[in-house]
């Protein structure tokens, strides 16, 4: 496959870190002759020019590009042919989570949006701004407990996933403002020469991390493109790291239909692969559910598209998507009231996402809180109304600076500012766990329904019950008919809000002990001759282990295989064979005499105890995975 891309004239030719994509660049000509798609300009409503298929073709119409015949069966799909910006009104901005708007508080304050309430803090013009202030916030979530006891993030990394810069100036004033430390903060451009220009997205995304875990060791900001090939591939960068983060918080996303057209089935397949692979190597993956309600598309004028959709990656079976709330504060800052966000009236589609799935099947770990044979999203909320909002110190124009306004002191909102807050609750709580030298919350969706389910669960989430984030009303006269803020689970405001210093305490006691694994592949193997491979995995405590293998052939699509499970009651390892079929062997010996390169990539696997029987399960059956080691396989 790479030599055939080379061969064509492409450069860049590399195979990710994930095994999960072929990475290659190429002038669009060569493009139209390789993948026989003929290529067409179009303006996007910002002004700017994209290609992607010529309309009339099936290309545009499916999302589905001719393969050439050298990489069918090596390759399932081919993505970033469209180049259409995801943050222009034709495609939805939702995959910049919606771009932001400055909150001024209307005469009339319809539907959850209101004034301030509590005793904001910091610095007169960072209280003047008008939305509320870390300190409100981090009372109001249970944060303040866990700061009090030092654990504010030390010895964490904590990835942002990005389609606009930021000025490091900008949290600087933010974090004097409200006597907060700040963390080390790395930028990578992904598919990029150079640095973004600021924005307000990440600005705020960067500050409220910063308000939520201002000790973390680090701050890994990705910067990518925004089309869908280059937001893909910044998922998966933080796992190509040397070191990859504990936590990923990713504010962006875009509605499941037009994924599908963007993507294509197979296109969604792979993003699953890279979020299944952050899942099984112990990294938490967050994202926001949108800004839209439950009409998660819009129309080219910005307007919300009059259908039922949700937003995804938040959708992701393996992804915690984070919905959007507002809430009444006593002078304690204590949460005295809570509400779905829901602006409809003066903001016309602002509202916290949520809804049913059109791609997934409702996962394990939703049954017994959500009916509907859907993923329902989102699964939890936190504070995202625009009015009053957050307040941020944001000097990027015009998000924030512009001919409005001249003052860089803003309230902003957004359920892209509730995804960070919580990955940072998230990264406090895995320093607690590493210090009693337990698991990471990792996946952490099997554990926040298993404590909702629970007597814990009343402590543990702030549940929310009032209106809902139907957006219907405004956009046709008549509702769309979800969703509906219930006691208990509901598509509106998931499990409800977290309180972090409640939520510690039973991670603490239902996380496992910290066990790591090591893989080893004996020399000298013949897997054609044998009909199968061995490995040796290695426990550092008691543990179920296996194995997987991928094989790849040239000109063929890869296949998988599993080996068995086996359980140890303490340090040891164990010898794990992987046993092909007899269709999988009889595609080894002929490709072995049509002399082709055949390789095997093996890791090794460590399964959650309680729940090992089923190898990959959206559940949570995978606790870690190891690196792959790879081998030839000649007989």
């Amino acid at each position: 496959m790479l030599s055939y891309l080379q061969h064509v004239g492409a450069t860049h030719v590399r195979i990710d870190a994930t095994g999960l994509f072929a990475d290659a660049m190429m002038r669009a000509g060569l493009a139209e002759r390789v993948f026989a798609t003929p290529l067409a300009q179009f303006r996007a409503d910002g002004g700017g020019r994209y290609l992607a298929p010529e309309l009339g073709t099936a290309a545009a119409a499916t999302a589905t590009v001719p393969l050439p015949p050298a990489l069918r069966g090596a390759v399932t799909t081919v993505i970033g042919l469209d180049t259409r910006p995801l943050d222009n009104a034709a495609a939805q901005p939702a995959f910049a989570a919606h771009k932001k708007r400055v909150a001024h508080l209307a005469a009339s304050q319809p539907s959850s949006a209101q004034a301030r309430t509590g005793t904001p803090g910091g610095c007169p013009a960072g209280q003047n701004s008008g939305g509320f202030t870390p300190n409100q916030i981090l009372t109001a979530y249970g944060y303040d407990p866990l700061h009090a006891a030092h654990v504010t993030g030390q010895g964490q990394r904590v990835a942002l996933i990005e389609i606009d810069g930021f000025q490091y100036n900008d949290l600087r004033q933010f974090a004097a403002c409200f006597s907060l430390d700040i963390p080390a903060v790395k930028t990578f451009g992904v598919g990029i020469s150079k640095l973004l220009a600021p924005g307000g997205e990440a600005t705020l995304d960067l500050e409220v991390l910063d308000a939520a875990a201002p000790d973390l060791s680090e701050i890994d900001v990705y910067e990518t493109k925004p089309s869908a090939a280059d937001t893909l591939v910044a998922l998966t960068a933080p796992l190509q790291a040397k070191s990859a983060p504990q936590v990923i918080s990713a504010s962006l996303g875009l509605c499941e239909p037009i994924v599908a057209a963007v993507l294509g089935r197979d296109g969604v397949l792979a993003a699953e692969g890279s979020l299944e692979l952050a899942a099984a190597s112990g990294i938490t993956f967050l994202a926001s559910s949108g800004d839209q309600g439950s009409a998660d598309c819009t129309l080219r004028d910005g307007s919300p598209d009059p259908r039922l959709a949700v937003n995804y990656p938040a959708s992701s079976n393996f992804v915690t998507g984070v919905g959007g709330t507002n809430f009444v504060l006593n002078t304690a800052n204590q949460i005295a009231e809570q509400l779905v966000w829901n602006d409809t009236t003066d903001q016309p589609g602002s509202a916290g996402g949520g809804g049913e799935s059109l791609f997934f099947d409702r996962p394990n770990y939703q049954k017994g809180s959500f009916a509907p044979n859907s993923r329902g999203v989102p699964d939890v909320a936190m504070l995202s109304d625009i009015l009053p909002g957050y307040a941020i110190y944001c000097t990027a124009s015009p998000d924030c600076v512009n001919s409005h306004t001249s003052n860089p002191w803003v309230a902003i909102g957004g359920t892209s500012a509730a995804t960070p807050l919580l990955a940072g609750g998230f990264a406090l709580v895995n320093q607690q766990l590493r210090a009693a030298h337990r698991d990471v919350l990792g996946f952490v969706n099997p554990l926040l329904y298993s404590l909702a389910r629970s007597p814990l669960g009343s402590s543990v989430f702030s549940d929310v019950t009032s209106i809902g984030n139907d957006v219907g009303q405004d956009i046709r006269g008549r509702p769309l008919g979800c969703c509906s803020a219930t006691v208990g689970y509901d598509d509106a405001s998931g499990l409800g809000s977290v309180n972090l210093a409640a939520f510690a305490q039973p991670a603490l006691l239902a996380q496992p002990p910290a066990v790591s694994i090591r893989l080893s592949v004996p020399g000298g193997q013949r897997p054609v001759h044998r009909r199968q491979l061995t490995a040796t995995v290695s426990c550092s405590g008691a543990c179920v282990l296996g194995a997987f293998t991928t094989v790849s052939i040239p000109r063929q699509k890869a296949f998988e295989v599993d080996s068995n499970v086996a359980r140890l009651t303490g340090a040891g390892n164990r010898t794990v064979t992987m046993r092909f079929s007899t269709s999988q062997l009889s595609k080894l010996r002929a490709a072995l005499a049509a002399h082709r390169k055949v390789t095997a990539t093996i890791h090794g696997v460590l399964f959650d105890a309680s729940v090992f029987s089923v190898f990959r399960d959206a559940g949570g059956s995978i606790r870690s995975i190891t690196a792959g080691r790879k081998l030839t396989i000649n007989g």
